[in-house]
């Protein structure tokens, strides 16, 4: 796990090498439709932020908690650098509607309706996908020049070890926001999948158009399940040296 240790140089820094991914697809990517990576590169996208939130498969320590892997932060990842050929679309996959689900009532899905973009949004998203799709065709590579060939095969000892590596700190901050918003965004953007991360941390999802009671809104949500772990000190030290 390189959470406690993930360096937070934010500015670009330099990715080894830009050549094609050389893993081998996993069996979970295989299966899966990609939008915008091919399976390799999805394996080792997994692969790693299966290190950054690691789950039952990846730690014992996190035998009763979903992780990145059980989430599909890697379904969540492809399908927003995916949507840079649906932009020009009627609803590119970029913003969820709303305002509403039906996670907690009858009715319509009105989250799984994407938003039209306007002309700026369209620019200002074309730009900053083609970024991000380029980091990621570059992060993967390196990742798997690093580990000799494939990064999927390293031990979690060395997959550790690359993650912190000052010539990935760029792509591995990015891929840690991505890791998050996969684990704990709306399920209509790729990730979460199960609800997996809103049940780990008893965040009940949108509620409306139902609400919240005086007494829900007043009281505890019950035990943090991260109150007395390692996990909060290791955030706050994050943010703290951004």
């Amino acid at each position: 796990m390189v959470i406690g240790a993930l360096p937070v140089a934010v500015a670009s820094a330099a990715v080894l090498g830009a050549e094609g991914c050389t893993s081998s697809a996993s069996p979970a990517s295989s299966g899966r439709s990609l939008r915008f990576f091919t399976a390799g590169q999805a394996a080792v996208v997994e692969a790693a932020t299966a290190r950054i939130v690691p789950g039952p498969t990846d730690d014992p320590a996190e035998a009763s908690h979903p992780g990145a892997r059980e989430a599909d932060v890697t379904g969540y990842i492809d399908s927003m650098l995916g949507a840079l050929g649906s932009l020009d679309d009627a609803a590119p996959l970029v913003f969820a509607g709303g305002p509403w689900s039906n996670r907690h009532t009858s009715g319509p899905d009105l989250m799984a309706r994407f938003l039209a973009l306007d002309p700026v949004a369209q620019i200002a998203w074309r730009r900053r996908l083609t970024g991000w799709q380029q980091q990621y065709r570059q992060g993967v590579a390196t990742l798997d020049k690093l580990a000799g060939g494939d990064f999927t095969k390293a031990s979690h000892a060395k997959q550790d070890k690359i993650l912190v590596m000052p010539a990935l700190s760029g792509f591995v901050s990015l891929l840690f926001e991505h890791t998050i918003e996969g684990l704990y965004g709306a399920p209509e953007y790729g990730g979460n999948r199960g609800l997996a991360g809103w049940k780990e941390i008893g965040f009940p999802g949108d509620i409306q158009p139902r609400g919240y009671t005086a007494d829900e809104v007043s009281r505890s949500d019950g035990h943090d399940p991260v109150d007395n772990t390692g996990i909060v000190a290791d955030v706050l030290k994050l943010l703290g040296s951004l």
